[in-house]
């Protein structure tokens, strides 16, 4: 039986802007997303802490070391640049996987750098 799990998150991540006209997804720093194991294109959930908001997209690279945490289309309604959020991924992973399985936290600072990572 495959189960599903948290397998990292990002958290605190401060959203940097937002872009109502593109497409769709979230633009997440690329250093961020390598310390979180996040790859091009996967899905994720986006916890907004500042408004309770909930959104699963998918997460895309954005400039290394830029701290950007851009929510893009109809996901750009439901955050505002301050806001503060947990980016999160899973995986399903087989019952036996369960006992070695140790999800990746990545903690950020007010800048969206890495404060405390995997």
């Amino acid at each position: 039986m495959l189960i599903k799990v948290l397998r990292s998150k990002i958290h605190r991540a401060r959203v940097t802007e937002t872009n109502l006209e593109y497409e769709g997804s979230i633009t997440i720093d690329e250093d961020l997303m390598d310390a979180a194991g996040l790859v091009d294109g996967s899905a994720v959930l986006v916890a907004n802490l500042s408004n309770g908001s909930r959104q699963e997209t998918y997460a895309m690279k954005g400039p290394r070391g830029s701290g950007t945490i851009c929510l893009n289309g109809a996901s750009a309604r439901l955050a505002a640049p301050g806001d503060l959020v947990i980016i999160m991924g899973f995986a399903y992973l087989e019952s036996e996987e369960l006992a070695r399985h140790k999800p990746r936290k990545v903690l950020v600072d007010e800048r969206n750098r890495m404060a405390r990572g995997p």
